[in-house]
């Protein structure tokens, strides 16, 4: 596993989604670090300069959340704080219930907590993607996506990030019929640099990705009724460590992925709910387009939990 990390004291692990790299967190390991903290941020499987195993079935969340604790066992930490977004929210989710007395607090971006859905996350998206196209069912097959999207990485990762950002309306590449490609649905990026993401940090991602591809990344998606199957012990469970919860006004996940009420969800389920904010205008990359707001909500947080972790610093010392 590669990790990046800045910073000494109390560890908070940043856990990234799809298409990044620990890069997209790299302001906020700034932040975090100059407020005190051991600010940590993996490429997790599949990812970057992290191993990428073949076999489909190595990217559950399970077996990532052995990744992450095998890390904290290694810097000798009893707990961290984790901040997660899109992939990493739902690990990062996964990971309070197999193991809260490893995770001191959560603070998940754009990815609210629900409860394990009656029928496998398939069942949900088959229907839907018969009548347009749908990424979560096109991903599914493994080869067509990644053949097309490390055809041209640069192409697809500013169409991505911009089509996911507050300054596009993702679901409407749900106006595209089935049987596409990614890049037929996603509209054209303008020209770099844009107001939240500069030409140094697009050439950092995009270089990365041109070297790996993105099947490591495509991996989490075809596990996404694994995961399902393998959580089947948590069916009821709540989430009860301390839980911080910021979204963008725009975000497409809290429009269309994340049921009709996603907030009155996330409140009957997360049990130690302390914050909830929106961030006006923005969309699912809240941290980059947004970065300021983030990294005060997050070092709120962080200045909340403080006497916590420090006594738990101490008595590790």
């Amino acid at each position: 596993m590669h990790v990046a990390e800045q910073g000494q004291g109390y560890p908070v692990v940043f856990c990234h989604g799809f298409p990044h790299t620990w890069f997209v967190w790299h302001r906020q390991l700034a932040a975090v670090a100059a407020a005190g903290f051991r600010a940590i941020a993996p490429d997790l499987r599949g990812y970057g300069q992290t191993d990428a195993p073949e076999d489909v079935a190595a990217y559950t969340n399970e077996a990532v959340i052995g990744d992450l604790l095998a890390l904290l066992d290694d810097i000798g930490a009893e707990k961290a704080v984790f901040v997660g977004l899109d992939f990493g929210a739902q690990l990062v989710w996964e990971l309070s219930l197999r193991a809260p007395e490893r995770v001191e607090a959560l603070v998940v971006l754009n990815n609210p907590f629900s409860p394990r859905p009656p029928r496998p996350p398939s069942a949900f998206w088959t229907k839907a993607a018969q009548r347009h196209f749908l990424h979560l069912s096109y991903f599914q097959e493994p080869g067509v996506a990644d053949a097309e999207l490390a055809a041209n990485p640069r192409d697809f990762l500013a169409r991505v990030y911009y089509s996911l950002s507050g300054d596009y309306h993702y679901l409407d590449t749900w106006k595209n019929p089935p049987g596409l490609g990614y890049l037929d649905v996603l509209p054209q990026a303008p020209a770099l640099p844009w107001s939240w993401l500069s030409e140094a940090e697009f050439e950092t991602l995009a270089t990365e990705f041109e070297r790996t591809g993105f099947t490591g990344g495509l991996n989490w998606y075809r596990n996404l009724d694994r995961n399902w199957e393998l959580t089947a012990d948590f069916a009821d469970a709540t989430v009860g460590v301390p839980t911080y919860f910021l979204y963008g006004e725009n975000d497409p996940d809290m429009e269309g992925f994340s049921g009709r009420d996603p907030l009155a969800t996330l409140r009957a389920n997360v049990t130690d709910l302390r914050a909830v904010e929106q961030v006006p205008g923005a969309g699912h990359l809240v941290h980059l387009e947004r970065t300021e707001a983030v990294d005060a909500f997050l070092l709120t947080a962080l200045g909340e939990l403080a006497p916590s972790t420090a006594g738990t610093q101490r008595a590790r010392s």
